[in-house]
């Protein structure tokens, strides 16, 4: 008996015009996978069949919730990467309102350092005659955003970013969580030890009443809830995961082709590339002939690992394990029972080129 997840995502015609839309997670292990121009709606439906053993030819539609499940296993969520983004970061954008004459109320941008307390808030050491300190002074009571994105391993809009908007507050000195953040602040900016002592500099705590996620260019854009952000855990591979993807793509690129010829079911690629890695799996981003002369269309995918991992090395043992399953089934290979390798390799597609 086959067992199957029928998942159909109405596109928008405003998203299709975008050239580059998230859809709803599609399960794409043994994936079947049907694209229905349909006109009248202005849109693309596009139809994944997850299917696992048999060969009957028989296909059941699961349980409504299953797409879900898979994708909740194999996908950090949205809280997580949001706190993710700002305990890997340690400095970002930090946008005011002037009062500077000729351009008050205007936004005006400073580059910052930051650490995070134990809640997730942003705390910054401000010297008090610094610009956007002026600026907040001036507008206590106004509100103020934190911009920080990923930088190493990522491409350009690839990296995943992420706004804190809320309110500045000045910790006092007998804030009782004051010895841990200046422990944390001289731990992470080494220059903190020769200015936090003067009277000129003091540190404020940025508590969040926004916070927004994008995840790259074209994939997930969405607003956390700021209860779910604090009580977020950022991914243990944070740290390492820039050096992973850097070295995937720069030393496995055959090992990708692969993967997106055998696993995937991708056929003419043009590129192929890792755009992130965490605990649960890895994002594979796939640019391949369209089917209009000289278009190129681009497709993201989530590979899960079968377990989560808790190294480095085991984040590497489970990427080379899918690796060579790809190979196998390039190869020829059977497993026997009527199990093709990579059979079991949870696939999802989680966002498409609407414009192919």
């Amino acid at each position: 008996m086959r067992f199957a997840i029928a998942i159909v995502a109405a596109l928008s015609a405003a998203n299709v015009a975008s050239g580059f839309v998230v859809t709803a997670p599609q399960s794409l292990a043994r994936s079947q996978r049907i694209e229905n121009n349909n006109s009248g709606l202005g849109a693309t439906a596009v139809v994944a069949a997850a299917v696992n053993g048999g060969s009957d030819g028989a296909v059941e539609t699961a349980a409504p919730n299953s797409s879900a499940e898979v994708d909740r296993a194999i996908r950090l969520k949205v809280n997580e990467k949001a706190r993710t983004v700002f305990s890997v970061s340690t400095s970002g954008t930090l946008c005011t309102k002037s009062s500077h004459e000729g351009i008050e109320g205007s936004p005006f941008g400073s580059f910052v350092d930051y650490v995070l307390d134990d809640d997730g808030c942003p705390v910054l050491l401000m010297n008090d005659m610094s610009m956007h300190t002026v600026n907040v002074q001036n507008d206590p009571d106004g509100m103020i955003s934190l911009f920080a994105q990923l930088g190493r391993g990522s491409e350009g809009q690839d990296s995943s970013r992420c706004s804190i908007t809320g309110k500045l507050q000045k910790i006092s000195d007998d804030d009782e969580a004051m010895d841990a953040i200046r422990m944390r602040y001289s731990i992470t900016h080494t220059y903190a030890d020769q200015v936090m002592d003067s009277p000129r500099f003091d540190f404020y705590r940025l508590e969040p009443t926004r916070v927004h996620f994008v995840g790259g260019f074209g994939v997930l854009a969405k607003w956390v809830p700021v209860d779910e952000y604090k009580e977020a855990t950022p991914d243990i591979l944070a740290k390492d995961a820039p050096d992973i993807i850097s070295k995937l793509n720069r030393e496995h690129t055959d090992d990708l082709a692969l993967t997106a010829a055998h696993l995937l079911d991708c056929q003419d690629v043009e590129r192929i590339r890792v755009t992130a890695v965490d605990r649960l799996g890895v994002d594979i981003r796939v640019t391949k002939k369209g089917p209009r002369v000289n278009k190129l269309v681009t497709d993201e995918f989530r590979i899960g690992f079968r377990l989560p991992v808790i190294s480095v090395e085991d984040a590497k043992s489970e990427i080379l394990k899918v690796f060579q399953e790809a190979w196998e089934k390039g190869n020829g290979y059977d497993w026997g029972e009527n199990e093709e390798p990579g059979s079991s390799v949870p696939i999802m597609k989680i966002a498409e080129d609407a414009l192919g």
